[in-house]
């Protein structure tokens, strides 16, 4: 037993060395276990001019989940490791992105986004789909269903951006009063300070990992502060009037101390979406499937599970006919 316990201790701190050591080789290989635990793969696909990279696993119905801006594919990670159990998940790295395509060129404007990832889901042959997005990405998930209402059977979207509401933050009064973005970092060090600010209760992150993610956020400074530019506030999106054409089954999911966008727009879709659910997390920040993966997830297949056996309202809050 001694003898067990020795070569755990000599293993492990062989890691934490090779770690801090060389973390250029650590970190993607921490990825790739990561993703292999939560059985995901990793993929390609071309959509007309960009190469967007992915990851899928499990089977059935296919859910797409969206990150936000300035992040990846790997926020959804862990709570995948939940979700493929049930349904063909996958994750890309939108354009511009993660390990996508990063044209400098291209527009990223919610609307064209939306298309690439419309693109994404028919190359690897998506038809109906349900969706899941964080922020930007939850946005983006919004007017989706809102140009292609008849190819999402419902929406999941975690601290959405788009609303008026949700940009009455401690964010956009930052950038505001200051000029200082906190989403956008042009050394590592500065990426720390926006993890800082996204999360409240931050998962462990490998010494390796935490300083890739610093040096690509550093990396893509200029385009990410212009991707910034074209779509975030105070530009007027316009989806506040049109939330109530949305009668597919939503979770609207907010943590109640996010930084970045105001966790009171959720009344918005509370209100104005018939077919709405609000789950708000005490002591969450913006990230819920990060700082809470296995409650996030637990919420969702409960959310999942109600609309498979429920009948939706129509617009005037009367029970119709599920299809």
């Amino acid at each position: 037993m001694i003898t067990v316990l020795l070569v755990l201790i000599v293993l492990g701190a062989g890691v934490v060395a090779l770690d801090l050591l060389m973390p250029q080789v650590t970190a993607p290989l921490l990825l790739r276990l990561e993703q292999k635990r939560c059985r995901l793969a990793a993929g390609r696909v071309r959509v007309d001019d960009v190469e967007l990279a992915y990851l899928e696993g499990g089977s059935g119905e296919p859910l797409i989940l969206v990150h936000g801006f300035g992040a990846t594919k790997d926020n959804f990670t862990r709570v995948a490791a939940y979700l493929t159990r049930h349904y063909r998940v996958l994750i890309p790295d939108l354009p511009g992105f993660g390990d996508s395509s990063k044209p400098e060129s291209a527009s990223y404007s919610i609307a064209h986004q939306v298309e690439w990832l419309h693109d994404f889901a028919t190359a690897l042959g998506v038809g109906r789909v349900h969706l899941g997005g964080s922020s930007m990405g939850g946005f983006i998930a919004t007017l989706y269903a809102l140009t292609h209402p008849d190819d999402v059977g419902s929406l999941w979207l975690l601290a959405p951006a788009g609303t008026e509401a949700a940009f009455d933050s401690e964010l956009v009064r930052r950038i505001s009063e200051t000029g200082e973005n906190m989403l956008v970092a042009s050394t590592p060090e500065a990426f720390a300070r926006t993890m800082d600010f996204v999360l409240t209760r931050k998962p462990f992150m490998p010494y390796s990992i935490r300083r890739m993610m610093g040096r690509q956020a550093a990396a893509n400074f200029r385009l990410h502060s212009r991707i910034f530019e074209e779509i975030g506030p105070p530009k007027e999106s316009g989806l506040d009037d049109r939330l109530r054409e949305l009668t597919l089954p939503a979770l609207i999911v907010w943590g109640t101390q996010d930084r970045v966008l105001s966790p009171a727009a959720a009344e918005r879709y509370r209100t104005v979406m018939p077919n709405a659910q609000v789950i708000q997390m005490d002591g969450i920040g913006h990230l819920p499937m990060v700082e809470a993966p296995a409650r996030t997830a637990a919420d969702y297949l409960q959310f999942r599970a109600r609309i498979a056996s429920a009948p939706l309202r129509d617009a005037r809050g009367a029970a119709g006919a599920t299809g």
